[in-house]
């Protein structure tokens, strides 16, 4: 939306069914993102694949993701919420298909590309319809919720998917979530129709997509974005590189679990991560404070990270995990913080940079983690080991960073006025 365009929302009724079409497909691409975790055993027996390429495999995704953020954004400014996403993702169901039906390694990971870039949209247009259509004092409250529903869909990539794929074969996972992206778009198609302008909305040309490039590349001049940043391709890649590539191996591997007993300890990680965000969502502290618990709760998750490093503890490797998706849902404050961040006009912008952060992150958290312990099991070395390590590390860097990088003006000046 541009910086003039005014909207008048419909009733909250309606705003909430809107919204909660929108979280379906992004419940969708949170399943999508996270099967790697139960599907990297039996990819791994059927196309021989390495460590390292099966972080290929898992990072494709977040790849495409990340990559295709500005223009999401650039498609939402000029084009809605609504038609944005419903022309990206019928590409995420092309895509399962492509992994469902792939001969080998090159077609999986294409899949996994296309289905990256089919959700791309699928976060990005839950926060911009929440930016436009709520009370900014209201933000961190309904993202978090959202992130809350949208764990239904890594519920789903647990015990469900793992019972599916031993029962059936890892290609009816594929061929199940595309089904359900057919399904999720039906169901944004019916439901999800944007506000139109205000008849007293000034009137004037479209923006230019030249213009909105430079829109957001105008957000890289300012300061304080690089530590925004910095930390955001850091926390929920951190996470997410746990629960969507390295659960099920580390305990079926250092462990000796099952694959559905891996399944069931990811849908209990899975069901923990859908009250974190709600709860840090509620006890937003506001700009005062809200950067010292960003801070202070990535260095907690670095410390989890460490312990589970050195530990070789199969009660911690449960345990752990349960704890950090409880805990992760702080994440949903660093988006109130963005929100907070920069102007109005710009937050769409603003969020679509910081999603392509994020997901970038994790891509390329992914990868690394992959090369690591292929490096790891090179030097006859427990590869989770220095996976976890190489975690803990990437987070403990990224909060320095974001603590010692220059801070907004308008956070900067509450903690002042608090102190």
């Amino acid at each position: 939306m541009s910086p003039t365009t005014a909207t008048t929302n419909p009733p909250a009724r309606m705003l909430w069914t809107m919204l909660l079409a929108l979280t379906a497909g992004f419940a969708l691409s949170q399943a999508f993102r996270t099967v790697a975790a139960i599907l990297a055993t039996p990819l791994q027996a059927e196309f021989g694949l390495s460590a390292q390429a099966l972080g290929v495999f898992a990072g494709a995704f977040h790849f495409a993701f990340g990559g295709m953020q500005l223009f999401m954004g650039i498609g939402i400014d000029l084009y809605g919420v609504r038609r944005t996403v419903l022309t990206a993702f019928p590409v995420a169901a092309a895509g399962a298909l492509v992994a469902a039906l792939a001969p080998g390694y090159g077609m999986l990971v294409l899949g996994q590309v296309l289905i990256g870039i089919g959700c791309a949209p699928a976060f990005l247009v839950c926060t911009v319809f929440i930016a436009r259509h709520f009370p900014a004092s209201r933000f961190a409250a309904v993202s978090g919720a959202v992130l809350g529903l949208s764990g239904v869909g890594m519920l789903a990539t647990g015990t469900p998917l793992a019972w599916l794929v031993q029962a059936f074969s890892w290609r009816a996972g594929f061929l199940v979530l595309a089904g359900a992206c057919v399904l999720a778009w039906w169901g944004i198609y019916a439901t999800v129709h944007e506000p139109a302008p205000a008849t007293d909305a000034p009137t004037g040309p479209r923006e230019s997509v030249a213009a909105a490039v430079r829109g957001f590349a105008a957000l890289f001049l300012v300061r304080h974005t690089w530590g925004i940043m910095a930390l955001g391709a850091v926390t929920y890649a951190s996470f997410i590189t746990l629960r969507g590539l390295w659960l099920g191996p580390l305990l079926i591997e250092r462990h000796g679990f099952s694959l559905v007993n891996s399944g069931n300890v990811a849908l209990a990680v899975s069901l923990a991560g859908i009250f974190g965000a709600p709860l840090f969502g509620r006890l937003d502290p506001g700009p005062a404070g809200r950067r010292r618990w960003i801070v202070g709760f990535t260095l907690l998750m670095a410390l989890v990270f460490a312990a589970m490093a050195l530990a070789h503890s199969a009660w911690l490797d449960v345990a752990a995990p349960l704890a950090m998706a409880l805990l992760s849902g702080y994440i949903v404050l660093q988006y109130a913080d963005v929100r907070s961040a920069y102007p109005a006009a710009l937050t769409g912008r603003a969020m679509a940079v910081f999603t392509m952060a994020m997901f970038l992150g994790v891509a390329l958290m992914q990868w690394l983690t992959g090369a690591v312990a292929s490096a790891a099991q090179a030097q006859g070395w427990e590869p989770f080991a220095a996976v976890l390590g190489a975690i803990a590390a990437l987070l403990a860097a990224a909060a320095a960073a974001f603590a010692w990088l220059p801070a907004p003006a308008v956070a900067a000046a509450a903690a002042r006025r608090v102190s």
